[in-house]
């Protein structure tokens, strides 16, 4: 399974000068950013209020980790349990307005317990079904962090009645029904045992599942196929992001994406010159991704130490504002 090690993308081209021009008339309808790069732009402000000032139809992706409904409040907010699907419902009909037919939403949701019980909450279900009236569900990914934390630590290393939660799961959906997709663009290197049956040759025909293999399964691409299985290994704490931030005396985002998981869904789902959305954008390593991965971009966040952090990714030099 994909470790973040994918192959190159193939046919990476430049965005066309109309991208270009699209993507500036786009900015012309939003206000003045907080920083700006080559390719995208970070605001400061309300998620929501920067949304509306967006057109229909303007963007070709959104990948997210919005504030997730924990029972220990985060320095960035978090909602509670019980309002968490009404309140990412005030986001929903903006998202879905704004993303292209062809785009999609990927959502990162962690999982929660209930209050003083080792039992989980079933919050993403109620609220991938809400959105499942509006978008079309299109298909789950559990990202397996093989550092996580033994947590929660009172049923875990306590009481030791469940076991650690490990894997956060990622929702894909989309705007219609066959959304810009490519699984070529996240092919990841063939493991030892594939390398041998293509250099020996594949034993066609049909197996004991009765699944009729045939010639064409010893064929050599370009990669192996990702399963929606994604295990990346942990470099958050290694990230020159923590570095800068504490050499300008900055809080940094506590819950940072690791930067081969918004990769992975900008390659899938995205072309080169198309524009990429986090409106919870933290430290912006989506952002980040897209620039480096010839995408637009637009970045909203409400908090500015973590905007200007944000900017230290791009730009090797004080943050921006200071």
């Amino acid at each position: 399974m994909p470790d973040g090690n994918l192959t190159p993308e193939p046919r990476l081209r430049q965005p066309r000068p109309k991208q270009h021009d699209a993507f500036k008339h786009l900015l012309g309808q939003l206000p003045k950013p907080y920083y700006r790069t080559a390719r995208g732009s970070a605001y400061l402000g309300d998620a929501l209020a920067l949304l509306r000032l967006l057109p229909a139809d303007s963007i070709d992706l959104v990948v997210t980790s919005p504030p997730f409904p924990l029972i220990r409040k985060k320095a960035y907010g978090n909602e509670t349990l019980h309002r968490y699907v009404s309140w990412f419902q005030t986001f929903a009909g903006e998202l879905h307005r704004v993303l292209r037919n062809s785009g999609s939403l990927v959502l990162e949701l962690g999982g929660a317990w209930h209050r003083g019980t080792p039992v989980r909450s079933v919050y993403q279900f109620e609220l991938i079904i809400e959105l499942a009236k509006t978008f079309f569900f299109a298909q789950e990914f559990y990202y397996f962090n093989t550092a996580k934390l033994p947590t929660p630590a009172e049923w875990v290393t306590v009481r030791r009645c469940r076991l650690k939660d490990a894997v956060t799961t990622l929702w894909w959906l989309s705007k219609s029904e066959n959304p810009r997709a490519d699984n070529r663009r996240v092919l990841y290197p063939y493991g030892a045992r594939m390398e041998e049956l293509l250099r020996n040759g594949y034993n066609a025909g049909v197996r004991p599942s009765q699944h009729h293999i045939s010639t064409k399964w010893g064929r050599r691409n370009l990669g192996a196929i990702s399963p929606n299985i994604l295990v990346f290994p942990n470099t958050n704490s290694t990230d020159p992001y923590f570095r800068k931030c504490r050499q300008y005396h900055l809080r940094p985002h506590p819950a940072r994406f690791p930067s081969p998981l918004p990769r992975f869904f900008i390659r899938f789902l995205s072309r080169p010159g198309d524009v990429v959305l986090d409106p919870f954008a933290g430290s912006n390593v989506t952002g980040f991704e897209a620039e480096g991965n010839s995408r637009f971009w637009l970045a909203f966040e409400r908090d500015p130490d973590y905007v200007r952090g944000s900017s230290l990714r791009f730009l090797d030099q004080p943050p921006a504002g200071n």
